[in-house]
């Protein structure tokens, strides 16, 4: 299992996080992304390698 943090400082909510999860790991509420389904990650890593922001990290729990 693994841990989704969203920096809100750092984001936007472009949305590109939910736009690109194969697992619809992300929402985009209020402005802001929000890992409303982490239990679906596989820490595929795409999330963190195309948000322009920096503002995904995910660690194994």
């Amino acid at each position: 299992m693994y841990m989704v943090t969203v920096d809100n400082a750092k984001c936007d909510g472009d949305g590109t996080c939910a736009n690109l999860c194969p697992q619809a790991v992300f929402s985009v509420d209020d402005g802001k992304a929000d890992p409303v389904n982490m239990n679906e990650c596989i820490n595929c890593l795409t999330c963190v390698e195309n948000c322009p922001q920096q503002a995904i990290t995910i660690t194994e729990m």
